[in-house]
């Protein structure tokens, strides 16, 4: 599934990137506990994984269920993180909001056996090919475009006799 709105496609001023949203879903369960999340080799794209919910699905078992998230820090450290401790009677899912990692990301199953389905948006951003700018865009200021101001000239003084 994709978005693709003129309105919403273009981050920043015209011309410098464009953003793409795909719907994501990935179940976690005992055989099935991990998932890395990789985006394409392409040099002038950019993959973020954008988490919204998780939840328990259909046949989870009275226990808890942790997911974390592997994800690069600031640093370029891989960090592990719990992001949801799920349980069948108390709280089944979980709304995450706009929890946004760059690719690679690494969802687990903890604890617990499942199912759990976490799903989101996978965004891919992509820089515009300098063909693509157009003249207007490279030239803010054109000088042409504007009248000349001429200097006011000061009021002469009349002397009284």
């Amino acid at each position: 599934m994709s978005f693709n709105d003129d309105d919403s496609s273009d981050i920043g001023p015209a011309g410098q990137s464009k953003l793409e949203s795909f719907l994501f879903s990935q179940e976690l369960s005992s055989k099935v506990p991990f998932f890395t999340f990789q985006g394409d080799e392409e040099e002038d794209l950019e993959h973020f994984l954008e988490l919204r919910t998780i939840c328990l699905g259909e046949g989870a078992k009275e226990e808890s269920n942790v997911v974390e998230v592997t994800a690069l820090n600031h640093q370029g450290k891989n960090i592990s993180v719990p992001i949801a401790n799920l349980h069948i009677s108390c709280l089944p899912m979980v709304s995450l909001g706009e929890f946004e990692l760059k690719a690679p990301v690494t969802i687990r199953l903890k604890a617990g056996t499942g199912p759990v389905t976490v799903s989101g948006l996978h965004l891919i951003a992509s820089q515009p090919e300098e063909s693509d700018l157009s003249e207007d865009d490279e030239d803010d200021f054109d000088e042409d475009d504007h009248e000349e101001i001429t200097p006011i000239k000061p009021a002469k003084k009349k002397l009284r006799q």
